[in-house]
């Protein structure tokens, strides 16, 4: 299941009901300071129980307040839950057959709070419920009581199985058909209840896991931010094991309860009317904890050492998860970072960015980011941006990404066009240095060689690293490029062999160049760093490295070269010859051999006439 948005009433700076979309993959959240930004994040926070994060009284909207409104609200709307589902005993069934979805097909929950408090009133779902006293309140009808109606409309006879209660509700709601459906707030607490688990317990159990990384933490030994990635992996693995846990919590209360029974079975020998006066229940779960930390040398702890260093712990946590195969989880994992850039080197804030993009494509995985730093937010997808701004009257707004809104955003944060522009004929766009080494490399040995007529630099062809297709950044170049006239073309990896998501993403990228009449090219062999020449490593390295055309070569030659995988190209790429290059790049088009990499340079000089 995923986040799709999150809407606040009367919460902080945001007075009238504002929604925020989330992209299903990265979202980046962007305006300047104080402006409502980490309001966003923390209001999400609140909605799911974070730890640290808890509502008060100073939450509520104080003009709201003054007209005499007595609650602040924070609605989530969520997609991509399972078709089917168990809700009561073990038969399937839908949130749509149960009329839990709203209008637009979505599980939308809401929370209100006490503006005196601040503390929780009620959790309710927005969704389209059958009206009529009957058919409105079957969810909350225990099946004692299910069949009693039942029995009543006269439907026994189509229930099969009569010990279910889901068969029972839908074989009620089919005699009353057609239903008469109205938007309807339904109370998790009065109006979900089934004899066992409750039917929101079932719906919490899918609901999105949440992990908030705050730029300002406190330095003391209960300082969470070193150990929170860890405390996630905790949460990641208990929702991994949850139907067990489920069931160990259902077995421990029945034995528990077996208990009570007997209890009060020998309580009513001695004394029946008190014994009647007892029920057994749980007063609450049995709650599961894990604490983990992490310790550094000399056993001083991490969380005791510089911010900087702390963030580097956060920034190698994404690292890794960007890097694990997100397998054997049901849950989505949301994780909200704010202002990455704390604390950290321009170098390390990049990093830390590019590493979200890549955590984001992975499966089952959500990215919520805050920035107000050029650099980072002109790496953002522009299809991805929020950008927060105020009002006349200085209230907060969300804008989702145009053309106009894109212009305001990058004006707004100083995100500039990468340098080099002043002096071009032409332009490539590319994702990175090393396309640029790539590239430049390639021409000017084809060149040399005379396999190319002119390399770059001759031509005037510049390429730009953008820092991705279809970043702001990205946007802000194609706007200078075609406001002072120069053509254009993008180059990119394919990312063939990488993963669903990765693929789809350059797809898309195409279709969006070309669609503006630019040309669009991409590697034939997964990225750049599959060109580069086994033999040509050995005779220079004495290390044999075996990659293919579609695996991870970057990796594979780093880690056998021990050196970083981004580095790779820049340390190999100039050491190729004239015929390495063509060799590597060699391709069959039916009966013709071709050059791939003489090609797509020979296309990019065309630019220049």
């Amino acid at each position: 299941m995923r986040l799709k948005s999150i809407s606040l009433t009367n919460f902080r700076g945001y007075r009238a009901a504002t929604t925020i979309p989330i992209d299903q993959a990265l979202t980046g959240i962007v305006g300047r300071n104080d402006f409502g930004k980490s309001t966003i994040l923390e209001a999400l926070a609140i909605f799911f129980e974070t730890d640290g994060i808890k509502p008060d009284k100073s939450d509520m909207n104080c003009f709201s307040l003054a007209e005499g409104e007595v609650q602040f609200e924070i609605a989530c709307e969520f997609d991509e839950f399972p078709a089917a589902l168990v809700l009561d005993e073990n038969a399937q069934t839908s949130l749509a057959q149960e009329f839990l979805l709203n209008a637009q097909g979505s599980l939308d929950i809401v929370k209100t709070f006490k503006s005196t408090t601040g503390k929780l009133d009620r959790t309710a779902i927005r969704c389209l419920h059958p009206a009529g006293e009957k058919l409105s309140k079957l969810l909350s009808l225990k099946i004692a009581d299910l069949k009693k109606l039942g029995e009543q409309e006269g439907v026994a006879d189509r229930v099969a199985d009569k010990r279910v209660a889901h068969q029972w509700r839908q074989a009620i709601r089919g005699a009353a058909a057609p239903i008469d459906c109205q938007e309807t707030l339904l109370d998790v607490d009065k109006g979900l209840s089934t004899d066992n688990k409750s039917i929101w317990g079932k719906i919490l159990d899918l609901l999105p896991t949440y992990a908030l990384f705050k730029a300002d933490r406190e330095s003391s030994d209960g300082d969470s931010e070193a150990r929170n990635p860890l405390q996630q992996a905790v949460k990641d693995a208990q929702a991994n094991l949850q139907a067990q846990i489920t069931l160990l919590e259902q077995q421990i209360e029945q034995s528990v309860l077996d208990v009570a029974t007997r209890t009060l079975d020998k309580l009513r020998e001695m004394a029946p009317e008190l014994a009647n006066e007892l029920t057994p229940r749980f007063r609450e779960k049995p709650k599961w904890t894990f604490s983990f930390t992490l310790d550094g040398e000399n056993g001083i702890p991490i969380n005791k050492r510089g911010s900087g260093v702390r963030r580097l712990i956060l920034l190698n946590f994404f690292r890794a998860e960007a890097e694990r195969a997100v397998v054997g989880t049901h849950r989505t994992v949301i994780y909200a970072i704010e202002e990455p850039e704390t604390s950290q080197h321009p170098n390390y804030q990049v990093m830390l960015m590019k590493a979200l993009l890549a955590l984001s494509t992975q499966p089952n995985r959500q990215i919520l980011v805050t920035t107000h730093v050029p650099a980072l937010a002109g790496l953002i997808p522009k299809e991805s941006v929020r950008y927060v701004t105020r009002d006349d009257l200085g209230r907060p707004i969300v804008k989702m990404p145009d053309n106009d809104v894109l212009k305001e955003a990058a004006e707004s944060l100083g995100v500039l066009p990468e340098v080099g522009m002043e002096r071009a004929r032409a332009v490539v766009l590319v994702e990175g240095k090393s396309d640029v080494t790539f590239l430049r490399h390639a021409a000017k040995t084809l060149k040399d060689s005379g396999h190319l007529p002119s390399n770059l630099e001759e031509k005037g062809i510049v390429p730009i690293l953008v820092g991705g297709c279809g970043s702001i950044k990205h946007w802000v170049t194609l706007n200078l490029a075609d406001d002072l006239g120069l053509p254009w073309c993008v180059f990119l990896d394919s990312d063939i062999g990488g993963t669903v998501e990765q693929v789809a993403a350059i797809e898309k990228r195409k279709v969006e160049v070309e669609a503006a009449g630019r040309a669009f090219y991409s590697t034939r062999k997964r990225e750049i760093e599959n060109y580069i020449c086994p033999e040509m490593i050995f005779e220079q390295t004495g290390v044999r490295v075996v990659f293919t055309d579609t695996c991870d070569a970057k990796k594979l030659i780093g880690q056998a070269l021990r050196v970083s995988a981004n580095d790779v190209l820049d340390q190999l790429w100039p050491r190729m010859s004239a015929n390495q290059i063509l060799l590597r790049s060699t391709y069959r088009d039916g009966d013709l051999e071709k050059s791939e990499i003489q090609d797509l340079l020979r296309n990019i000089l065309a630019l220049i006439d």
